[in-house]
């Protein structure tokens, strides 16, 4: 299934951060509102054709900072062979990162990350860190690096200078469609945010992916997110009722739209088990 344009219209809305009033928020309604969901295992394709049970974890993953470092460093301590299936013999970060322009990656061993467990490995395919987390009973997203967890949800920043010569904090939360991977990310060979094969959702992102956006907005921001989500659900339904087929694709991700989901624009399909 093709996936749909990147330059699509979107529909945005601002507010002012209320645990600090010197940020706005821009948050991508069409985008929060969609179904998207993570399909590792069960659909995917890989962001490469000739290696479809990587997922997005193929290149290995860059740190953020020294914040984000340490926290996997802590996790990798914690991991042995049984849950690790590329285990270095050691969990010092030299024995499982690698530089790269300057950053600090995770390494890629066989070809992908040096977490990432392979098919038939007796504790399962898939990151051994999100695995880890959910045998200890921990979000995900508390033991992974950033990149990793936030995907494909994008945060940015930019200083807004208004004509009064004051400014604000612009923090922009959006798809990170495949631009947000640079010039290369025009040439994976698959990416999820766009193809409407991951838009299986049994609920929207800002309600599946309620704890990764609390980390990125803060308690508060992201209950302020909530309200107009759900006001723009609302719309999307009374577009439906009323027959407003041409609003639809302003309203509602083209990719979601293409699914089957909200403001469906053919009968529902059987959706696959979600596994993300």
């Amino acid at each position: 299934m093709p996936e749909t344009p990147l330059d699509q219209a979107r529909i945005w809305v601002e507010f002012t951060d209320p645990a600090d009033e010197g940020q706005r928020f821009r948050c991508d309604l069409t985008w929060l509102t969609s179904n998207w969901t993570c399909i590792f295992g069960s659909g995917c394709r890989g962001i490469y054709a000739d290696r479809p049970d990587d997922g997005c974890c193929t290149l290995g993953a860059h740190f953020t900072d020294e914040e984000d470092l340490e926290r996997v460093k802590k996790v990798a301590k914690e991991l042995g062979p049984d849950e690790w299936q590329h285990h270095p013999g050691s969990t010092k970060p030299k024995a499982w990162t690698e530089p790269e322009d300057g950053a600090t990656k995770t390494k890629v061993v066989d070809g992908a990350c040096i977490f990432l467990n392979r098919p038939g490995f007796p504790a399962g395919a898939g990151c051994a860190l999100h695995q880890h987390a959910i045998l200890t009973g921990v979000p995900p997203h508390t033991v992974k690096p950033d990149v990793c967890w936030q995907l494909p949800t994008r945060r940015s920043y930019r200083t807004v200078e208004l004509p009064d010569e004051s400014s604000y904090l612009e923090i922009t939360i959006t798809e990170y469609d495949r631009r947000g991977w640079g010039p290369g990310g025009h040439d994976l060979d698959w990416y999820c945010s766009g193809n409407p094969e991951a838009h299986v959702g049994r609920e929207p992102v800002f309600r599946s992916n309620r704890d990764e956006l609390v980390a990125l907005m803060g308690e508060a921001a992201y209950a302020e997110l909530v309200v107009r989500c759900e006001a723009h659900l609302t719309a999307v339904k009374a577009a439906r009722r009323n027959g407003s087929r041409k609003l639809l694709p302003l309203l509602v991700h083209p990719a979601t739209l293409e699914s089957g989901g909200p403001g469906r624009s053919r009968a529902p399909r059987r959706r696959p088990p979600i596994t993300g």
